[in-house]
């Protein structure tokens, strides 16, 4: 894991000792949009009009965040204006990577090898981490938004008329609902994992482990009513928790010290995170092999042998019960 400081790579973990043994995610900082005719953003941001064959998504297929976009770009039928690349598991020295002997794609939109060089060719000064995912627009070489709540949002509204895809995963009266949950599961849970396998002190970690298990029973509790985390329909809210929970056993409860229990000790989340795996077009997005390699293997200040278990089996085939409550499915526009 590195960065970027004005334009060149440092090869730098993370600094938990300046924020007494927490981890601290840098914000995002490439947030232009793309909209149906290229007006201003839901927040007056600048944007570019949707296109066919414009846009290129960069994902790692272990990463839980660039994991969203795969999800939305399937579920709102993108796959043939929005073309994917996606980065090697092994993240080290140089940082994300395009080596296809190590199962990247490669890059065919811009031929680099490293990741960071989509940053530098976007600002050659830049400054910060070099994440995924990105959006980038290849008519103007350079990258539009890497941030993967955005992205969401983008591919929910931006390309409908080109693609006559009118699901919604952000219907207008659910969404105080689903900003609350999401809110909630962001804080406690996506980046809660984080902040309890990243953390270099007992007393940071044990607060987030803590913090992490209560928000998961919440939801446990909520599915138990209700068969999507809003209601009867199923939301991009869903869509960030199941990218977390889908790693939970293999990665998180492990790797990240995550314990206290498994996903598979939860009844409901445990059926709710394989009905969503079972949804079509969901359980292709999906990599285990990408993300045990990703974590085990790029995080050597954790685990410093870099050994990758054969283990857990997970069989998210397995039938699940979640039809006993009322399902909609995704709601429609209009």
């Amino acid at each position: 894991m590195g960065l970027l400081i004005d334009g060149k790579w440092s090869d730098q973990w993370y600094d938990t000792k300046t924020h007494g043994g927490e981890f601290v995610r840098e914000s995002a900082q490439l947030r232009d949009w793309v909209t149906p005719d290229g007006g201003p953003g839901p927040e007056g941001q600048a944007a570019l009009p949707a296109a066919a064959e414009r846009f290129h998504l960069y994902v790692s297929l272990a990463c839980p965040w660039a994991h969203r976009t795969l999800i939305l770009r399937r579920l709102k039928g993108l796959d043939d204006l929005v073309g994917v690349s996606h980065v090697s598991p092994l993240m080290l020295d140089q940082g994300w990577t395009y080596k296809e002997e190590e199962g990247s794609s490669g890059d065919p939109i811009n031929g680099v090898a490293y990741h960071r060089e989509l940053y530098t060719l976007t600002d050659p000064h830049y400054t910060g981490r070099v994440t995924v995912p990105v959006l980038w627009d290849k008519w103007e070489r350079r990258i539009v938004n890497n941030e993967s709540a955005d992205l969401l949002r983008i591919f929910n509204d931006a390309f409908d008329a080109l693609t006559g895809n009118d699901l919604d995963l952000y219907p207008a009266d659910l969404r105080e609902t689903i900003d609350a949950i999401n809110d909630d599961v962001y804080e406690h849970i996506n980046n809660g994992v984080y902040k309890t396998g990243f953390a270099t002190d007992q007393a940071v970690y044990e607060k987030h482990v803590t913090a992490l298990f209560a928000a998961l029973d919440r939801m446990e509790a909520r599915l138990a009513e209700r068969r999507y985390l809003a209601g009867e329909w199923l939301t991009e809210a869903d869509i960030r928790l199941f990218t977390t929970l889908v790693r939970f056993d293999a990665v998180y409860h492990g790797h990240f010290k995550c314990n206290l229990k498994r996903i598979e000790d939860y009844p409901n989340l445990a059926n709710y995170v394989r009905e969503l795996y079972q949804w079509p077009g969901i359980r292709e997005t999906v990599s285990l092999d990408h993300i045990k390699r990703h974590y085990y293997y790029s995080h050597d200040t954790i685990n410093p042998t870099r050994i990758v278990p054969k283990g857990p089996e997970l069989d998210f085939e397995r039938p699940h019960d979640r039809e006993r409550l009322p399902g909609r499915g995704i709601r429609r526009k209009g």
